[in-house]
């Protein structure tokens, strides 16, 4: 067998017997790495203390990560300039933040007959947040309400 011992030095092809010795002489275990090559590859190590590192590793890298939320801004096809400005800031706020953004646009009543609007109101938003963000999905109607999803660039 290759045996690497635990200061990564190779000693090369090793019979079993002397690996061991070598193993229980420094207070450690033999431990293969690669058992499918030839010869399989076998290291001195601490297995405690390399299943410890692994998992402060794997932890690390789930602290790192960044999860994306899908916030919703619900808006209506009649709305003002004031309200839509304010619906804007925070859209941008959650694309600074890296989250995704689902804009719903809520038809009632008689604002069905004028879906037209709605269509304008969402390309104007397309628009308005070209810079910042790019549209994941399409608008498209479901019910009587249209949605679109925008992703940060």
């Amino acid at each position: 067998m290759q045996l690497i011992d635990q200061g990564g030095t190779n000693h090369g092809t090793v019979p079993f017997e002397t690996a061991i010795a070598m193993a229980q002489e420094a207070g450690l275990d033999l431990v293969e790495i690669s058992p499918n090559s030839t010869p399989p590859v076998c290291k001195i190590l601490d297995v405690g203390k390399y299943k410890y590192q692994a998992q402060k590793k794997a932890a690390e890298a789930r602290k790192k990560q960044k999860i994306v939320e899908i916030k919703e801004i619900k808006v209506r096809p009649m709305i003002d300039d004031h309200d839509y400005d304010v619906k804007m800031r925070s859209m941008k706020r959650f694309f600074e933040e890296g989250d995704k953004v689902k804009v719903t646009l809520r038809f009632r009543g008689r604002e069905m007959a004028h879906q037209e609007l709605g269509t304008k109101l969402l390309e104007r938003i397309k628009e308005d947040t070209g810079p910042l963000a790019k549209v994941e999905s399409e608008p498209r109607f479901e019910g009587r309400q249209m949605i679109m999803v925008l992703a940060p660039r």
